[in-house]
């Protein structure tokens, strides 16, 4: 049975995880971070994605982008991909994949679980223990986003513009709700739905979805998503 396309359309903000082949590391220096993150500000220019959010893991990536039209992310992600894996083939004398399979993406309902998106993504270092302060990882957007430290890789998005009316305004407002802590349920629904690759978000805009692309977006109703794994 041929795989379903991914539920892609402009304008819509998509929440999308990479992950290492077997889990196993995608980055194995600060050099290695340091290009992926240029090339994905490259290929994402080039395409016409903006980028919102990201971090790099240290076996997977998450990013937080909307494109202007359809199609743009996944020529974001095969681009990229690819660039990335010849490198690190060159650079480290190696054969074979890096990625394990296809990225996986989510549609986000910009009304209801945007700015949960900006801080699962952002606050992936601190529930994996890898520090107690997300400003203290340099691999994410958090320094941007809640600090306005120079970062030209995002764009913000209408959603977070409208924390405040300044730029101090908006870093308070986003530092405000990054102290605050995402409840289970909504750690539970991110991942669920970017497990399933479902649209995340009310039933009326998986209902808007569903009549643009002429298929199912996901459940009928939200019920209690079902456990995946924890730290990611």
């Amino acid at each position: 049975m041929p795989r379903q396309p991914r539920l892609d359309l402009a304008c819509i903000p998509q929440h999308v995880v990479q992950r290492g082949n077997d889990r196993q590391p995608c980055f194995f220096t600060d050099v290695d971070r340091v290009r992926y993150l240029q090339d994905l500000r490259e290929i994402s220019m080039r395409e016409g994605c903006n980028v919102h959010a990201y971090v790099l893991m240290t076996n997977h990536v998450h990013l937080l982008m909307t494109p202007a039209a359809s199609g743009q992310i996944a020529r974001v992600m095969q681009s990229l991909g690819r660039r990335y894996v010849r490198y690190i083939n060159d650079r480290y004398r190696r054969t074979g994949t890096l990625w394990e399979g296809r990225y996986k993406s989510s549609l986000v309902d910009r009304e209801t679980y945007l700015l949960h998106c900006y801080r699962y993504i952002e606050l992936n270092p601190v529930r994996a223990r890898m520090t107690a302060d997300p400003l203290d990882y340099a691999w994410s957007s958090h320094a941007h986003n809640a600090f306005g430290h120079d970062d030209p890789l995002i764009h913000p998005h209408p959603v977070y513009l409208a924390l405040g009316r300044t730029d101090e305004e908006r870093y308070n407002a986003y530092r405000t709700l990054a102290m605050e802590n995402l409840s289970q349920n909504h750690l539970d629904a991110i991942r669920e739905h970017l497990q399933r690759q479902h649209a995340l978000g009310s039933d009326r805009f998986r209902s808007a979805i569903e009549a643009q692309l002429s298929r199912r977006a996901g459940p009928a109703k939200i019920g209690r998503p079902r456990k995946v794994p924890q730290g990611e």
